[in-house]
């Protein structure tokens, strides 16, 4: 993206001429001044650039509620049609990925037991998936543009609601070692497909809404968050209608009839521009100070999702909850996610600069796990509706790190040089991809083995020194701007 066209992407969003007020890309004076309607081409003292800076800020912060609405809708009605069908098509993909992916939790460890599988064992089933997506989605966002976003998409989906199918027939299989051999390989392959839909979708977004990425990837993190809070409560109906293979038969089937559908919607994105390819990697990318902290912002997140997953059941058995309201406790910090991620999204594309909601995000995750426990610092007991509060407050911080790590990856990789192309955007999806899910295999293991040693108020605090260490680098970078 050149310097002219960034110019003018802030201009419009301000409703400014962009012919009157963009400054020649030759000046040697920082471009942002050129986003100041009276800004003057001479090269202007520090003192007076600050004082513009400060007076564009403030416009941007002096936004009142029936602006904020007027905007949103202003932003929705200019959609076109494509772009409403491949929004609507990716987020329903999304929506029943998430189920899938979700289903083996609740219904898996049970049946592996019975085949004569330890906990360490079924552990590893579930932790292989995460680490094969580490490993597979930067060689997809590496060669997406010849492989072809749609491409890697329909293939991803269908693969992954086959291996859901799949899944559900191991109950079938007769003996221990067989019963984990084919568990294991399953698995792989589902995770292939599912890294292959997600560096995909996130590629397909950034291409089709390069003015709206933070708005409309918040989006299908929505529908993703849904998933995960309807598939096991769908599921879990299911199995007690038909057992162990109906919820992988009839949401494996929907994922893979999700998949057909997309084959006539979802628009072909040739990348014909080959002179804009550029052979550089993640090792390049990841070069980059800003795009390493965004990364590094994922992990963090990721590691908070899974430190809960591992650890807030064990947490939460002192209250002796009913089966039901220990499901909906999972499902607090989602919905919230779910809810908040599309507002984050929203700020990111128009009013705050992502690595600002990265900061607002990692002191909310730090209030969250302190609340959760509460810190060992706190004296006071651990209580219900303090456990809510964290959650909850866990959930709005989440979303905006995972939103905003996202859009500020894809700027700053380009603001570096990184052409402005399919490559680049499957570069970055794959990174966070790739990150995420490295979070979501180390999170887990670590906060079981902090659990057994020091217990659940003093393990919170790894979870709250990481994403310090997060913020602090955010901050550094921040007053260096």
């Amino acid at each position: 993206m050149t310097r002219e066209v960034f110019q003018r992407d802030l201009l419009l969003q301000r409703g400014i001429s962009c012919e009157e007020h963009i400054a020649p890309s030759t000046t040697d004076w920082p471009w942002y001044l050129a986003v100041v309607p009276d800004a003057t081409r001479r090269k202007p003292s520090p003192t007076l650039e600050l004082s513009r800076q400060r007076v564009v800020n403030d416009k941007d912060r002096k936004v009142s509620l029936n602006e904020v609405e007027r905007k949103v809708t202003t932003m929705m009605a200019q959609f076109t049609k494509r772009q409403w069908l491949t929004l609507i098509v990716i987020s329903l993909a999304d929506f029943a990925n998430a189920i899938c992916v979700s289903l083996q939790a609740p219904f898996y460890p049970q049946e592996a037991e019975k085949k004569g599988a330890s906990p360490s064992e079924y552990g590893l089933v579930f932790g292989i998936f995460e680490f094969i997506v580490f490993i597979i989605s930067p060689i997809y966002g590496q060669y997406l543009h010849r492989i072809g976003p749609k491409l890697l998409f329909n293939g991803g989906i269908m693969t992954t609601g086959t291996c859901a199918i799949f899944f559900g027939l191991l109950d079938k299989v007769n003996g221990h070692y067989p019963f984990i051999v084919l568990s294991f390989l399953i698995r792989i392959v589902e995770a292939m497909g599912n890294a292959a839909f997600l560096t995909a979708s996130f590629a397909i977004i950034a291409k089709e809404f390069p003015d709206n990425v933070a708005t409309t990837f918040a989006s299908l993190e929505t529908f993703f968050g849904l998933g995960l809070i309807v598939g096991p409560t769908v599921g879990g109906a299911l199995y007690q209608v038909g057992g162990y293979i109906t919820p992988f038969a009839v949401l494996g089937s929907a994922l893979f009839t999700t998949a057909v559908m997309t084959i006539f919607i979802l628009p072909v994105h040739p990348n014909n521009n080959e002179a804009a390819h550029n052979t550089v990697g993640m090792t390049k990318a990841l070069r980059i100070p800003g795009v390493l902290i965004a990364t590094s912002s994922i992990i963090a997140t990721s590691m908070s999702i899974g430190f809960l997953q591992a650890t807030l059941e064990p947490h939460l058995r002192q209250f002796k909850l009913s089966p039901i309201v220990l499901g909906l406790m999972f499902v607090i910090n989602g919905g919230t996610y779910a809810i908040a991620a599309p507002a984050w999204g929203w700020l990111c594309d128009k009013h705050s600069h992502p690595k600002v909601a990265t900061v607002a995000g990692s002191v909310l995750v730090v209030v969250g796990f302190c609340l959760v426990g509460p810190a060992p610092f706190i004296p006071c007991s651990t209580t219900l509706w303090m456990t809510v509060c964290g959650l909850v407050v866990h959930g709005l911080g989440m979303a905006a790190q995972l939103v905003a790590s996202f859009t500020d990856a894809l700027r700053t990789s380009i603001q570096y040089g990184f052409s402005n192309n399919l490559e680049t955007y499957g570069l970055i999806s794959g990174l966070w991809t790739s990150t995420f899910a490295l979070g979501a295999f180390i999170g887990p293991s670590v906060a079981g083995i902090l659990l057994d040693n020091i217990g659940f108020r003093n393990a919170t605090m790894f979870i709250v020194l990481l994403h310090m260490l997060v913020l602090s680098d955010y901050l550094i970078t921040i007053s260096e701007c």
